[in-house]
């Protein structure tokens, strides 16, 4: 008999089907061995692996005395609570309770952490009635699942009310607390709670609490944070380094994040996403671009998410090359096209002047939103395609996509680009207008006024300015300008200068347009107050740039910069171009 359970246990393991594993179950019966513990905890293990076998574990569970051992009957919840169909945790939980089984202290976190992930708020709130009945609410073990389930499912007040309740409060009842409120998105109140700890954090607290410093942008505490990580001797982790090169990143102090990069023993591909990801929303795409060529060399394949990343650095730097060779990644490696690539992809194409590429990737394209027509919409615009810009528009709200505020705004400047006035004037109103009944922002007045003021509508533009909730920018203010300029309104553009002289900017582009308009209109003066004005607020203008693509890599080149190492040459080549242009 000993060694036929051993044999059972060794089939067991090597099984595959049910209807293999039938006819072991109906030798461990035919044995007296189907109430054996170590048989019965193997049979569930096999069993727990699909949700299609649902009923049969159950009734096997039948043949088991759970007052010998609850293990079996526990272990089967855990294991479809760790499955794709967590529900059917809470299922089989009933089931067995139905058919006689007594829940004990271990049962109750095994279906709480299955309520967590399909966030069963009602089935969660029914175990807790379970274990008051059972007098179950002072076992720490039980109490730190409620506190967390509470947390994730976004009852806060209620985790914090069993938390408070807790005679005992260990690190996982303080890391259930804050983890579950980083889920529920409440990062302020995480961050809060950490700072109240009274025990010694772990690995999951810390990752927890510098993922909430991170969306909250709270550097100073985040890199007190990063501070007790180091001295707890945790910053080699990589878990725990990921999170704080992200927290960093989100903290738009890339020189800290790049730091801590590098200081990292081992690196994954989460920890170059932060970093290249990082590079590329904080308008550093250059950077991004090599960083990913450092990646490659290191043999590393890079993810959808990177991918997308990656598009949209080229996007801002006009690398076609790089774009190109990201889309032929993509199809090389058979990555599944999704959303955010398609998206990504359509955007570096429009920016890059491939508009037809661009219309090419959108048709082809399984599926879309929001974004992904505002994308198509941008670039169109961009390329002064109005019309067709305008019957896509129209294709979108017929496909059932509800237009943002980014959609109106790519349509009125594809308007505003090629000069289409009426359809400006209704795309603007129908904004506006039930049913999308839109707030338009700054820049949806401005390309507004720029389409009125282009057409000479001076009236109508200054009637929409009044209308407006905000102080007008120096761009609206000096599209009107140039059509007062333009029908010789003296008196008009005099009233203009004098408003615009009295606004206060923190942008260095608008000074320098501000000097710029004045110089224009002959008053040097302001021009040079204006240029003084910088000077005594410290703002420091930023120097112009251009960008070219040469055989794949993209060069930069600033105002006044020589540190090329091509610079004599791309000088002589300079000169020789501009000889050549005057002859």
């Amino acid at each position: 008999m000993h060694s036929l359970k051993w044999v059972l246990l060794d089939l067991i393991g090597k099984c595959k089907t049910l209807s293999c594993f039938k006819q072991i179950h109906a030798k461990t019966v035919t044995s007296g061995l189907a109430c054996n513990d170590l048989v019965a905890t193997n049979v569930v293990k096999f069993l727990g692996k699909s949700a299609t076998h649902f009923d049969y574990a159950c009734d096997f569970l039948k043949q088991v005395d759970w007052r010998v051992s609850s293990f079996p009957f526990n272990m089967l919840i855990s294991g479809y609570a760790n499955g794709e169909n967590a529900g059917e945790a809470v299922l089989v939980y009933r089931r067995i309770v139905r058919d006689g089984f007594r829940p004990d202290m271990f049962t109750i976190p095994a279906v709480l952490k299955s309520c967590v992930k399909f966030l069963g708020m009602g089935e969660g709130r029914q175990v807790h009635g379970v274990v008051v009945k059972m007098g179950f609410q002072w076992d720490v073990y039980v109490q730190n699942s409620l506190v967390y389930f509470y947390s994730v499912c976004g009852e806060c007040g209620n985790a914090c009310k069993v938390f408070d309740e807790m005679r005992v409060r260990d690190v996982v009842s303080w890391t259930g607390l804050v983890s579950g409120h980083v889920k529920a998105g409440l990062f302020g109140e995480a961050v809060s709670l950490f700072l109240r700890m009274d025990v010694k954090p772990n690995v999951a607290t810390f990752v927890s609490v510098v993922v909430a410093c991170g969306r909250m942008g709270y550097l100073n505490v985040g890199k007190g944070v990063h501070g007790l990580i180091l001295k707890h001797s945790l910053g080699m982790d990589l878990v725990v380094g990921n999170a704080v090169v992200d927290m960093y990143v989100k903290c738009e102090s890339l020189c800290e994040a790049k730091r801590v990069f590098d200081e990292l023993p081992e690196r994954d591909i989460v920890s170059w996403t932060s970093l290249i990801s990082g590079y590329v929303q904080c308008k550093r795409p250059r950077e991004s671009l090599d960083l990913f060529c450092s990646m490659q060399t290191m043999g590393i394949e890079p993810d959808k998410i990177m991918l997308s990343s990656v598009l949209s650095a080229c996007a801002s730097l006009g690398a076609l090359d790089n774009g190109r060779w990201v889309h032929e990644y993509i199809d090389r490696k058979g990555i599944k096209w999704d959303v955010h690539i398609g998206t990504a992809m359509i955007d570096m194409y429009a920016k890059c002047g491939c508009i037809n590429m661009a219309l090419r990737t959108f048709s082809e394209l399984p599926c879309g939103n929001v974004s992904t027509w505002n994308a198509l919409l941008g670039g169109l615009a961009m390329h002064g395609h109005g019309h067709e810009a305008l019957k896509k528009f129209e294709e979108m709200t017929r496909s059932g996509i509800r237009p943002n505020a980014v959609t109106f705004l790519a349509v009125l400047t594809a308007c505003c680009h090629s000069g289409l006035i009426d359809e400006g004037r209704g795309c603007f109103y129908q904004m506006i207008s039930p049913p999308h009944s839109l707030s338009p922002r700054l820049e949806h007045y401005g390309c507004m006024v720029d389409v009125l003021c282009r057409a000479g509508l001076l009236n109508e533009a200054q009637k929409l300015i009044n209308t407006m909730p905000m102080q007008p920018d120096v761009l609206i203010l000096g599209a009107l300008l140039s059509a007062c300029k333009a029908k010789d309104d003296a008196e008009l553009s005099q009233e203009i200068l004098d408003r615009l002289l009295q606004l206060e900017w923190q942008d260095s582009g608008v000074y320098v347009l501000l000097s710029n308009i004045f110089a224009a209109n002959k008053r040097w003066a302001d021009a040079t107050r204006i240029r003084r004005l910088m000077k005594k607020r410290g703002i420091q203008k930023a120097p112009g740039s251009s960008v070219i693509e040469v055989d794949g890599k993209a060069h930069e080149f600033l105002v006044g910069d020589t540190s090329h190492p091509q610079n004599e040459d791309i000088h002589v080549v300079l000169d020789i171009l501009a000889n050549t242009s005057q002859s």
